[in-house]
């Protein structure tokens, strides 16, 4: 989900693998896109979907914490939102609010460490994008 304020995008920096920074997501289980990104939001920074706006969809390539969890299929929603942002410490390390600059910064970041120019344990330190919302942004000419 992407949440937009102003011109900031809402990052969470994830406390389980993958460990990187990415916009709020999870994984629908049976039920549908929609609900399941709500329910998402809520989860894992508090807030509430006043509005979505489907952007793109389709499989990528991703590993995730689950059992032969090699890929996903997405939908990208940019989400209009209620509330003040509560993360869940479970979920999340942190959230902030970045700007195109700053999004850049953390883009380049994850392209020196998929180009080995960045060890494993230098980005469990200071990650970058997870590798597949980089794809998606640059798919989505975010950055």
């Amino acid at each position: 989900m992407l949440v937009w304020k102003g011109e900031k995008l809402l990052l969470i920096e994830r406390a389980k693998f993958p460990f990187a920074y990415a916009p709020p997501a999870g994984h629908c289980d049976g039920d549908d896109f929609e609900f399941t990104a709500k329910k998402e939001l809520e989860e894992e920074v508090g807030l509430q979907t006043k509005s979505l706006k489907l952007l793109t969809e389709g499989r990528k390539e991703n590993p995730c914490r689950r059992i032969d969890g090699t890929w996903h299929y997405w939908q990208i929603f940019e989400v209009e939102v209620a509330g003040e942002v509560k993360r869940s410490e479970e979920e999340t390390k942190q959230y902030k609010w970045v700007t195109k600059n700053e999004l850049n910064l953390l883009a380049k970041r994850t392209e020196d460490f998929t180009a080995g120019k960045i060890s494993e344990e230098e980005w469990g330190k200071n990650p970058g994008l997870e590798i597949v919302w980089y794809e998606w942004m640059k798919e989505l000419k975010i950055i």
